[in-house]
């Protein structure tokens, strides 16, 4: 059989998957289940216990979170599916983007009492924007308070979803026993003993029957719905079988028509293989999306990849990360073969770099593999210039992959060595840590010896010093977290900056004029030439747009980096013998520095989204505390028996808060803090 045939046979039966969910919704714990009843591992670990598979890092281990995005492979009947299981916690959405980006279907888990929680709603967008098809598994049926229709209607309501159950509890709460198939409309039973690996299936019964019916008829009605010659027959009386539903389900979950959903307990051992034959039911193969679009390097021409092993490489880096000081890069190959040994290039940073070795990942476990083709995710070794969101391809075929989208930190955290020799490894180590997380920035006072990183959130930077202290056994101190700036403009101005000097034994000249005007916010910023540029050098003109952007990553109140603003370059002068790239270069930076004091600079600070959920007697003090922190309440309304208030923040006033509501509210209050955007709140 031809590379090319083998090849489509596995993408057939291949699944690339993500577990999503906000914190606590009980992800970890269905991927563990899945490990265990694929035979992936022989025993089950726990979140609780510190033992799951998945959490390998001691971070997570000792928080009961996932922190980092975990990738495994396993096997269900003659499919193989890879599975990431991402983190739930805000601060490290990063993780969850970057997994989305590369993945073909995912798996949203949602707690039964919970129902759709803040963290839901974000990753849930997320993987919208990236047209992810997916299905939902409603955990933790066996909870007290647990409320199946409940969560339907917060999916409808809040994530605008159209949720469609194929598995429906049988019971909720204390009262929950097990779970109905609507499809097949049979009862399935799981054996306790065997920890959930043994399952039944039987008639339902007479009580049952009806419980069920009412998801039966709306399972047909959408059916019908979604195919006009089902629609015919469904009205005619006739039976629709299991194999036509799910045919028209997978086919409208393709097109996120349709989200099919599954009920359960993960924790007991109760549907989730049920989820797995929804995994390969519904869910996509690589052959079942669309093929990303690339362009060729040093042009706008733009294609689309083919999903084959015999077209040329494609391979966009997710994630990277250290393993025992080994970089390592995590890649979707989306066209291709790759090939351990084998020297490719690295489209976006314009460099040739050797495959040293390839592996198959199962949390921190690794199985070496010779080579790998276009649908599948591996580990690779040697590319030791790659960062995340950079494209790997041949030389012969450059192709540059859309990159990843970059985060802006909002808090920050001074770290001082206790000296010169702690100093060198801190700055050694925190350059691994830049590779693996984008979202992680790093820079250093010259003047105070002291390092300054910024991230998502205090767990982040939390974390970040664990790691320093465990990993590489680095203690700087550190201060107190302070909070990241951005300036902007608030109107329109024109400058003129000059540079007429001598450096050294030879004159430089430049004469620059610009103008500066506001954007809307989160536009970015855009530098364009508003001049006639015919007849003047590349390299002038390079080094007035660099001038510029360099000056806009420090602004004039307090050198914070300068955002959505215009610039626009309305003249150049040139001075015969005089003029030159550096000339040019400074007259953008005056320019720039004194056309950001004519256009009304200020200072935007990080905006949170602040979600509390509390019961009714505790609403005054919640209120009374946000307003303490100079919020502004937006929204509150009924969730889970709770009231949910929602309001905007100031970062700055939000340090030590959860410790101030666990006060207000007797430790009764559940918290989320999101950034939003830089702003004033006015």
């Amino acid at each position: 059989m031809t590379k090319q045939a083998v090849s489509s046979k596995y993408l057939e039966f291949l699944r690339n998957i993500g577990v999503i969910a906000h914190i606590d919704a009980g992800k970890t714990t269905l991927t563990e289940r899945i490990l265990y009843y694929t035979d992936r591992i022989h025993r089950m670990g726990e979140v609780h216990e510190g033992t799951a598979t998945m959490d390998f890092m001691p971070e997570e281990q000792e928080r009961g979170i996932t922190i980092a995005s975990a990738c495994t492979s396993c096997h269900w009947g003659k499919h193989t599916i890879n599975i990431i299981d991402t983190p739930g916690h805000v601060d490290f959405t990063i993780e969850v983007e970057r997994s989305l980006r590369v993945l073909d279907g995912a798996i949203g888990v949602f707690c039964a009492v919970g129902g759709v929680e803040p963290q839901s709603e974000t990753v849930w967008r997320q993987s919208e924007k990236f047209h992810v098809p997916k299905l939902a598994f409603i955990n933790k049926m066996d909870r007290l308070g647990a409320d199946f229709e409940a969560v339907l209607e917060g999916m409808r309501s809040r994530l605008k979803a159209n949720p469609l159950p194929v598995v429906v509890p049988l019971g909720q709460g204390e009262d929950f026993y097990g779970v109905a198939d609507v499809v097949t409309m049979e009862r399935v039973e799981f054996d306790q003993d065997s920890q959930g690996r043994e399952y039944t299936r039987h008639p339902l019964t007479e009580e049952e029957a009806s419980l069920v019916a009412p998801w039966r008829d709306r399972l047909l009605e959408s059916v019908a719905d979604f195919d006009d010659g089902i629609m015919e027959r469904y009205l005619g009386g006739e039976d629709i079988s299991a194999q036509e539903i799910r045919a028209v389900l997978r086919a409208a979950t393709l097109k996120l028509q349709v989200v099919p959903v599954f009920a359960g307990s993960a924790l007991k051992n109760t549907g989730v293989q049920l989820v797995l034959d929804g995994v390969l039911d519904y869910l996509p193969g690589p052959l079942d999306v669309e093929p990303p679009v690339a362009h060729m390097e040093n042009t706008k021409d733009k294609c689309s990849l083919d999903v084959s092993p015999s077209a040329p490489l494609g391979a966009l880096a997710f994630k990277v990360f250290m393993d025992d000081g080994r970089k390592m890069v995590l890649m979707r190959i989306y066209s291709g073969e790759i090939k351990a040994g084998e020297v490719y290039r690295n489209v976006t940073k314009g460099e040739s770099e050797r495959i040293s070795r390839l592996f198959r990942l199962h949390a921190s476990h690794q199985e070496k593999i010779e080579h790998a083709y276009a649908g599948d995710i591996v580990a690779a070794a040697g590319l030791k210039g790659a960062r995340t969101g950079d494209t790997i391809a041949t030389p012969e075929h450059p192709y540059i992959l859309e990159n990843i989208a970059a985060y802006k930190p909002v808090i920050s955290l001074a770290l001082e060595p206790r000296n010169s020799e702690e100093g060198d490894k801190l700055d050694e180590v925190l350059e691994k840590y830049l590779q693996e997380d984008p979202t992680l920035t790093f820079v250093q006072d010259e003047e105070t010896g002291q390092r300054v990183i910024s991230g998502m959130g205090e767990l982040h930077l939390e974390v970040v010093i664990d790691r320093l202290r465990r990993e590489y056994k680095v203690s700087p101190r550190t201060g107190n977290p302070q909070v990241v700036y951005q300036e902007a403009v608030t109107k329109t101005a024109e400058a003129t900056g000059v540079f007429d000097r001598e450096l050294g034994d030879q004159h430089h000249f430049g004469k620059v004029s610009v103008r500066i005007a506001p954007r809307e916010r989160d536009k970015g910023n855009r530098v364009r030439f508003e001049m006639n540029t015919d007849g003047w050098p590349a390299q002038w003109l390079d080094a007035v747009e660099q001038g510029i952007n360099d000056s806009l990553f420090s602004g004039v109140q307090k050198g914070y980096p300068v955002q959505d603003v215009d610039v626009s370059i309305l003249a150049m002068e040139r001075k015969d013998g005089a003029s030159s790239v550096a000339g040019y270069h400074m007259a953008a930076v005056l320019a720039l520095k004194e056309v950001l004091e004519l256009a009304g600079p200020v200072l935007l600070e990080p905006i949170m989204h602040v979600e509390v959920s509390v019961p009714d007697s505790y609403v005054g003090d919640v209120i009374s505390l946000l307003g303490m922190k100079g919020a502004r309440v937006g929204n509150m309304f009924d969730h889970a028996g709770q009231k949910v208030v929602q309001a905007l923040a100031p970062m700055r006033k939000l340090f030590g808060f959860s410790t101030d509501l666990r006060s207000a509210t007797q430790g009764r209050a559940g918290l989320m803090l999101k950034f939003a955007r830089f702003d004033t709140l006015s």
